[in-house]
C-alpha cells in the first residue's frame, strides 16, 4: 500500500474528493505508525487508556470491513476480531503484532476501494442492521473519514507519547 499521503484536489467532482480525502487519511494512520516497534505500537499513552496505535490500526480494518463489505457489497462475513460482534475487541492488541495488523488492515483498505471504484455512483445503498437503515456511500465515505479524522487524533498523541514524534 502507498504509504505516501498525497494533499487532496483542490478542483474536482465529488467522488473524487471524497475518494482522495479518505486515502488521505488512511495515510495518515500509517504513517503515525511507520517505523515503529511491536512492543511500541502496543504502548498505551497513559493510564487508564488502553488506546494503542497497534489496537488503532485494529479497529479501523475492523470498521473499513464493516463499512464497505458488510453494509455496501452486503457481504455475509464476520468481524475480524470478534466473534461476537463487538468491535472493541479489536482495540486489545494482545497477541497481534504490528505486521499482521497492517496486512489486515491493508487488506481491508482495498476491498474498500475496491468496492467504492466499482459502485455506479455515490447513491448506491447498503443497509446498515445496526442502525435498521439503508445508508448511500456518500454516507459511508464520510463516515469514514470523520472515523479516521478522529482516530488520527489519537495517533498523533500515541506516537508523541512514544518517541516525541509531531505532525506527520
Amino acid at each position: 500500500m502507498e504509504l505516501e499521503r498525497i494533499g487532496p484536489p483542490l478542483l474536482a467532482g465529488e467522488r473524487e474528493t471524497l475518494r482522495a480525502f479518505l486515502d488521505f487519511h488512511r495515510a495518515t494512520l500509517a504513517m503515525k505508525c511507520r517505523g515503529l516497534t511491536d512492543e511500541e505500537l502496543r504502548r498505551r499513552s497513559m493510564s487508564p487508556s488502553t488506546l494503542t496505535l497497534l489496537g488503532l490500526l485494529r479497529h479501523l480494518a475492523e470498521v473499513e470491513r464493516a463499512w464497505f463489505r458488510r453494509v455496501i457489497n452486503a457481504e455475509d462475513i464476520p468481524l475480524i476480531w470478534s466473534e461476537t460482534g463487538d468491535y472493541q475487541e479489536a482495540y486489545d492488541p494482545t497477541g497481534s503484532t504490528g505486521a499482521e495488523a497492517f496486512e489486515v488492515w491493508q487488506r481491508e483498505v482495498e476491498h474498500s476501494r475496491r468496492i467504492e471504484r466499482e459502485a455506479d455512483s455515490l447513491d448506491v445503498t447498503g443497509h446498515q442492521a445496526r442502525w435498521g437503515e439503508d445508508v448511500s456511500l456518500r454516507l459511508v465515505m464520510l463516515h469514514m473519514m470523520h472515523e479516521y479524522a478522529r482516530h488520527n487524533g489519537h495517533a498523533d498523541f500515541l506516537r508523541e507519547s512514544i518517541d516525541g514524534s509531531v505532525g506527520v
